[in-house]
């Protein structure tokens, strides 16, 4: 697929309104993505585990924009619901203008692919199943559920409505894809949130069907090993970061070290595939905690250079390389671009290693706070 395929060349602008509503959850890379070029596509690909619990929920109402039903209006809001986008944003029941930027910027982004933007007013209401400051991006699920809504709009704009078991297939794929493609133009993270257990995005030659453009579900062999793997997030820090992921990807460029990481990706991800068929954890575990450590040191050898974790998040590091050593089990830790901690394990560990959380790693938590969850499959519509 390329990006014209993802234009949309006609739709029934005569549909007067409507509401659509899905739920998306977040995503934890193994391989990480930091750096990208224009237009969010990323230096280097990432593979990452679709989680099951930590999601979004939104729901979009959009209404034809008709200003003869609208109270009087100034010309410059006339001009506005005339040629400009109109939406409202409310996060778990209030309006919060502080998200209308990002909204705004993802508008201007994909009207080319979705141009009946500009025809309907979207009130956005959107929510999240994990605390809001918990320290965990929501990036990733909020975007993925945005563009899932957007395009089931796209879908009772154009009718497309499909008949036999071959177009239905090409149906849903498109669907997924132009989905993906979307979100990341909001966040390049949120394109590995639509479809699940792991999801590549980023050319790369090991996974032929891999794309720049959007995330695919990994079709490799995977073994019995990782079914159901889990995943406790522990909340060190619930701040807001001191860099943003936006400038610290904008760092990687002309970063000494650039060029090597990116092509260690690249070797990783190939790695990693082998890994996930033959089940060998303790391979998985030097991959995956190998990554995040590299993600920080480039945070940390970028210039300006600056660190995002925190004494705490080393502490439980520690531990659970002590932990590991002492008692041969398969848990380890990685890393998003900030202080949390993702402690990922076998299912069949799953009671042995919350013991061990509640009792030695919790008190490095802020508050004491961690949230259990484990891989899924993705996002889902929910009926209204």
């Amino acid at each position: 697929m390329t990006e014209q395929d993802f234009i949309l060349k006609s739709y029934n602008s005569n549909i007067e309104n409507g509401s659509v509503k899905w739920e998306s959850p977040s995503n934890i890379a193994l391989v990480k993505y930091w750096g990208k070029k224009e237009h969010q596509i990323p230096e280097n690909p990432s593979i990452s585990f679709t989680l099951s619990d930590c999601k979004t929920i939104t729901e979009v109402t959009y209404t034809k924009k008709n200003l003869s039903t609208q109270p009087v209006l100034s010309e410059g809001d006339r001009l506005k619901m005339t040629t400009g986008f109109s939406f409202d944003v409310y996060f778990e029941g209030k309006k919060n203008e502080a998200f209308e930027p990002k909204i705004q910027t993802f508008f201007e982004r994909i009207e080319k692919y979705m141009p009946f933007l500009k025809d309907y007013h979207f009130k956005i209401e959107t929510s999240n199943t994990f605390p809001h400051s918990s320290g965990i991006a929501s990036s990733a699920s909020g975007m993925s559920a945005i563009a899932l809504c957007l395009m089931s709009i796209e879908y009772i704009l154009t009718d497309n409505v499909a008949s036999s078991a071959v177009e239905k297939s090409h149906k849903k794929s498109h669907f997924s894809q132009k989905a993906s493609f979307l979100a990341r133009l909001g966040s390049g993270s949120a394109c590995r949130s639509i479809e699940g257990e792991l999801v590549v995005w980023g050319q790369n030659e090991s996974v032929p069907e891999s794309s720049d453009l959007y995330g695919v579900k990994f079709e490799g062999e995977v073994h019995s090993n990782f079914n159901n793997y889990q995943d406790t997030i522990l909340l060190v820090d619930k701040g807001e970061k001191q860099v943003s992921s936006t400038v610290g990807h904008q760092l990687m460029y002309g970063h000494p070290f650039a060029t090597e990481r990116f092509s260690q990706a690249h070797d990783n991800l190939a790695k990693l595939k082998t890994i996930l068929a033959s089940g060998d954890l303790n391979e998985f575990i030097k991959i995956v905690e190998s990554e995040a450590l590299t993600l920080h040191a480039m945070m940390m050898t970028s210039m300006p250079y600056f660190i995002l974790m925190k004494p705490n998040t080393l502490e439980i590091i520690n531990k659970i390389w002590t932990y590991r050593l002492k008692t041969g089990s398969k848990v380890c830790f990685t890393l998003d671009a900030g202080a949390n901690v993702h402690v990922l394990y076998p299912e069949n560990e799953k009671a042995s290693i919350l013991q061990f959380i509640k009792n030695e790693l919790a008190n490095y938590c802020q508050n004491g706070h961690f949230i259990c969850d484990q891989i899924g499959k993705g996002a889902t519509p929910i009926k209204n």
